[in-house]
């Protein structure tokens, strides 16, 4: 197959512990040619949504581990797959990928995940179609109400919709001395919207990512341990990932969104899952391949390109 990524800059992955390196090694591994795209080199001439696309080379080295060919201009549905692993920030230039991407589509592409589903799945949002896995939760820009909802819950934890790595998420108890400040900073002064979650005590045992892959989950989940002294369990900000069998209640949570948003168009997904409940449906490029591999008998990137090869081959 011919299997094209949109993706960061190559130079700038992180070859050791990268998924989307992972994929690409697993892809070669089979006979697979690799593409990589840049977002920037996806475009619309003549009706048509056309990239600049190099072929990609692994080397196998550390150092020096792809060679890149020169780029050629070609018709994304020229492609036998392609997989949008653009990292976020969603912002306005994602939001017009996903546009040109979802042309390609009606033009024949085959796109992982489908351009709709990454516009319509607001990571942070999503867990609303999903109230029986949730804790209490709100989402609002209007200090009085973020207030109210603290002073209820007593023990919350405050995000941007729009973060990732952990970036902008504070912890908030009722007594905090500086809440006036944390929301109007948070908010932009009421300006930005933001979510409230009650807080969920067993983030010390990990925040789990567990991964979807067309519907069906992987069987171990990567619980991500904060740092001792923090809040956050993101790898970003210092966590520490442990791969764990999926627990029972892991295992029903998957088992009711994995049909759900594979037929939404949603290929890969990581659920994010703090003690029983629900946190963030993760859809732009959920992470964690690494990690499980080494540290368990479970090939993710395998379970992925064997997935992908029965949608594409």
């Amino acid at each position: 197959m011919k299997i094209a990524l949109i993706v960061d800059p190559v130079d700038k992955l992180k070859a050791y512990k990268d998924t989307s390196v992972a994929m690409m090694r697993e892809a070669a591994a089979r006979g697979h040619a690799l593409y990589v795209i840049e977002q920037r080199d996806v475009f619309l001439r003549e009706q048509t949504i056309v990239a600049l696309a190099r072929s990609l080379h692994l080397t196998g080295q550390t150092q020096g581990w792809y060679q890149l060919g020169p780029a050629t201009e070609n018709r994304l549905s020229w492609f036998d797959g392609i997989l949008m692993r653009k990292d976020p920030p969603f912002d306005t230039e994602y939001l017009y990928s996903t546009h040109l991407l979802e042309l390609a589509v009606n033009q024949g592409a085959r796109v992982f995940n489908r351009p709709s589903a990454l516009r319509d799945f607001n990571e942070k949002l999503a867990i609303a179609r999903f109230p029986q896995f949730t804790v209490p939760t709100l989402v609002a820009r209007r200090a009085d109400l973020i207030g109210a909802f603290l002073a209820e819950q007593h023990d919350v934890i405050l995000k941007p919709l729009d973060g990732m790595g952990g970036a902008g998420i504070f912890r908030i108890r009722a007594d905090e001395a500086n809440l006036n400040v944390i929301i109007e900073t948070l908010t932009q002064l009421e300006t930005r919207t933001i979510m409230a979650q009650r807080y969920i005590p067993e983030i010390a045992q990990g925040d789990k990512r567990i991964l979807l892959i067309d519907g069906e989950p992987v069987p171990y989940a990567l619980a991500r341990i904060p740092a001792k002294g923090e809040t956050r369990g993101n790898l970003a900000a210092g966590g520490r990932g442990v791969a764990q069998p999926l627990s029972a209640r892991d295992r029903e949570i998957a088992g009711t969104l994995g049909p759900i948003l594979r037929d939404l168009g949603l290929f890969l997904v990581g659920l994010d899952v703090i003690g029983d409940y629900l946190t963030e449906i993760n859809v732009t490029s959920p992470t964690g391949f690494v990690e499980i591999t080494q540290q368990t008998d479970c090939n993710v990137a395998g379970l992925f390109i064997d997935a992908l090869e029965r949608r594409c081959g």
